[in-house]
């Protein structure tokens, strides 16, 4: 998997209307991100969109097939779907489908929890204290059991 530094320009030479999109490189590809959310995937000058069940439906009637790589044991199938080549020679389009792609993406995030909602799980997670016996105190060893002890430290350490 590569990708041209001239392709990854033109797409954010493309991509511009969107507001402020940046590549990142990683495994031979690149990712295109936009308000910090990778909507994009770049792999073999080669672009695929974030879709869901919804949106997968689109790149399905165009014939487009989503991105697979070759995991260890089997192939893995992403969320990604090649773009159409016919978006490359209608900026407008190209722009909507990727808007569509950031929207996704930005729907796949889960909200944060406050303070107080953290606070809530953390309590709930916690057991709950038992009635536990309380184990007895030791005794105080006695003067001469302590000094026997004391010499059979002593006696380890020389050796």
């Amino acid at each position: 998997m590569t990708v041209s530094s001239e392709f990854i320009d033109f797409l954010l030479e493309n991509l511009a209307p969107l507001g402020p999109v940046y590549a990142r490189r990683m495994f031979g590809g690149a990712g295109l991100y936009c308000d910090g959310l990778m909507f994009a995937l770049i792999a073999d000058d080669t672009v695929y969109l974030k879709a869901d069940d919804k949106t997968s439906q689109d790149f399905m009637s165009e014939g487009l097939k989503p991105f697979t790589y070759h995991g260890k044991s089997k192939p893995i199938t992403m969320s990604y779907w090649r773009v159409p080549e016919r978006l490359f020679d209608d900026q407008d389009e190209f722009v909507a489908w990727a808007d569509v792609a950031l929207r996704v993406a930005k729907s796949g995030l889960k909200p944060k929890r406050t303070t107080a909602a953290k606070k809530k799980a953390k309590a709930k997670s916690k057991p709950k204290p038992r009635d536990v016996k309380k184990p007895m105190p030791k005794k105080k060893a006695s003067v001469k059991s302590r000094s026997v002890a004391k010499t059979q430290r002593n006696a380890k350490v020389k050796r």
